[in-house]
Formats: C-alpha cells, sequence, structure tokens
C-alpha cells in the first residue's frame, strides 16, 4: 500500500501518454503505465479482458488506491474501404470497451475525488478520409465520458479531452 498519489495511464509508452505519465512522475505520483509497446511498464494489450484485468489487480495489490486513470491508448485507424470486421471491432475494443472496464474495475479504489481523464480527438468532430474506425472509437469514448460522470457523480470527476493534431514521435510497434 502507498500513501502517495496513484495515476494509471494507457498507451503511456509513447507520444501523448509518455508525456502525460512524466508529468505525473514529477509531481511526485506512483505512474502505472500499460502499452503493447516494449519498456520497462506493464506490456499488453489491453483489447484483452485478462490482461485488464491482471493489470488492474497488480495495481491494486501495489496500492489499494487510484487518484487518477487516464485512457489513452490509440485505436486503430483504418478506413472503410480497408478495414476488416475484426480490425473495427478491435479499434472499438481498445478505444471504448478497454477504457469502460478498467474504469469498472478500478473504480472501488479510487480515492475521493479522484478522477477518470479519457482522450479522445477532435477527429470524433472532423472525420478524414478512410478513417473509421478511429473515428468511431473516439466518438464512443467522448460518449462514454459523459455517461461515467453522470454515474460516477460525486465520487469521481470524469472528462474528455480532445486534443486536434499533435507532433510526436509515434511509432507504431508490431
Amino acid at each position: 500500500m502507498t500513501d502517495r498519489k496513484v495515476a494509471v495511464v494507457t498507451g503511456g509508452a509513447n507520444g501523448i501518454g509518455k508525456c502525460i505519465a512524466g508529468e505525473f512522475d514529477k509531481l511526485g505520483y506512483r505512474v502505472y503505465v500499460i502499452d503493447s509497446a516494449p519498456g520497462g511498464h506493464f506490456v499488453g494489450d489491453i483489447s484483452d479482458k485478462e490482461t485488464l484485468e491482471a493489470f488492474a489487480e497488480m495495481i491494486i495489490s501495489e496500492c489499494g488506491r487510484v487518484d487518477c486513470l487516464v485512457n489513452n491508448a490509440k485505436p486503430l485507424m483504418k478506413g472503410i474501404l480497408e478495414c476488416s470486421f475484426e480490425e473495427f471491432e478491435y479499434a472499438l475494443s481498445v478505444g471504448v470497451t478497454a477504457p469502460f472496464y478498467l474504469s469498472k474495475l478500478l473504480a472501488p479504489y479510487f480515492v475521493k475525488g479522484g478522477s477518470i481523464v479519457n482522450i479522445s480527438s477532435s477527429r470524433d468532430r472532423m472525420s478524414q478520409p478512410e478513417t473509421e474506425s478511429y473515428t468511431a472509437a473516439k466518438g464512443g469514448i467522448a460518449a462514454l465520458s459523459h455517461a461515467m460522470e453522470v454515474s460516477f457523480s460525486g465520487k469521481i470527476r470524469v472528462n474528455s479531452v480532445s486534443p486536434g493534431w499533435i507532433d510526436t514521435s509515434y511509432r507504431v510497434y508490431e
């Protein structure tokens, strides 16, 4: 168990997530990152239920509390002409289902006044060609944020942030 504040960041190995995790670290939080990219964090695919359960169990057993959860993992970006049914389902799993389930698993351990920040995108309102899987997932997380805010009212703050274009050194890992 820890007295330090605890931050959890999905997709925290690169880009926006890495920056978010770094800022929490600078503030003295104990930071837990899950990402499919290799590194010194919990490595796993958040579309997998058992992976999310193992990640949540690790946090709960080590800390017994959560102050902030940032659902940031990037969904697959493919368009209607090339995206398969399975790829579209995967994008929604990473972008909507995983944030829902991880929030549900951690909810009993949030400190009063804790927060969930869901990273959406301006793409949920300003689409580009051949980005349907990503756009649908980002629209879904925005809607999920609103519903969770209502459900968690008075217990956990829930916000959705919709960044526009961000220059990152994003690298695709297979």
